[in-house]
């Protein structure tokens, strides 16, 4: 379970999964400038619900009918935000939620993982997952930087300014956008948890485009390439292969990407075909 799962309630959870399919079709087709717009209004989204408590509870008010949350999302975020966003919004208010903050804690889990798409995009996904972790390296190591970042005396802007010229262009473009959103929106978490969820939510992402193949036979690459493709199409997304050999599949192909599992063995519809037969 990731990070963002463990920290919500039952229904929260599952409103989890449900946003990132969402996501998913939303990012289908995206630009990577599209996507990483769709990020940064989705961060503005957050700091939005965090300054009004009010507003996440109507929000996220069960006793309230989708459509009257939908009006007031898009009276709320219509002029300041994309028509995407508000279409993401939209499907979010009608989720049920354990918890009002926990909207909030699932749309900042979407806006790292749309700009995590892009750098999937630009194949810099294993970068970013890399720069994250050593700017944690170099925060766990300066104690006057990780005081500077977990002070409330600076503001959001000067802790951009200041990570910025730390990092000059050592960093790829996804990871400089994440790492500005990360030091001006910590929502009253220390540096170093905040850290960490933005590396899960970038974990979270690289597992919905590495698709795990179950093969009897080893494939050949045109083979593979063919796979890739197909996948890809599939979810707007470049897709990585994991390929394992396992004489029990009997041939076919069983292949576990995103919250999908596509089971083409020949072992699978023989269990098909038998319970077809029992009933």
């Amino acid at each position: 379970m990731s990070r963002a799962m463990a920290a919500l309630g039952g229904a929260s959870r599952q409103s989890l999964i449900a946003a990132r399919k969402s996501l998913d079709e939303l990012l289908k087709g995206l630009s990577a400038a599209d996507a990483s717009a769709l990020s940064a209004h989705l961060f503005t989204v957050v700091t939005t619900l965090d300054s009004s408590t009010p507003l996440r509870r109507a929000l996220t008010d069960n006793s309230r009918d989708a459509n009257s949350k939908a009006e007031l999302a898009k009276e709320l975020f219509g002029k300041s935000t994309s028509d995407l966003t508000i279409k993401l919004l939209i499907s979010l208010t009608a989720l049920r939620w354990s918890s009002p903050s926990n909207l909030g804690d699932v749309i900042e889990q979407l806006a790292v993982e749309a700009e995590a798409s892009v750098a999937n995009q630009n194949n810099e996904l294993d970068r970013l997952e890399e720069e994250i972790f050593q700017f944690s390296r170099i925060v766990a190591s300066d104690l006057e930087l990780r005081q500077i970042l977990n002070s409330a005396k600076y503001s959001g802007e000067g802790k951009r300014v200041l990570v910025a010229k730390l990092l000059a262009s050592k960093v790829s473009p996804s990871t400089s956008r994440l790492l500005a959103s990360l030091v001006s929106g910590m929502r009253g978490r220390s540096i170093e948890r905040t850290i960490a969820f933005y590396a899960s939510a970038a974990a979270a992402r690289k597992m919905r485009v590495i698709a795990h193949v179950k093969s009897a036979v080893e494939l050949s690459q045109g083979q593979k390439d063919k796979l890739a493709s197909s996948l890809s199409g599939k979810i707007g997304q470049p897709v990585r292969l994991n390929v394992e050999l396992d004489p029990k599949v009997l041939g076919g192909l069983s292949i576990r990407f995103a919250d999908e599992l596509i089971d083409a063995t020949i072992v699978n519809r023989l269990a098909d075909a038998g319970r077809a037969l029992a009933v």
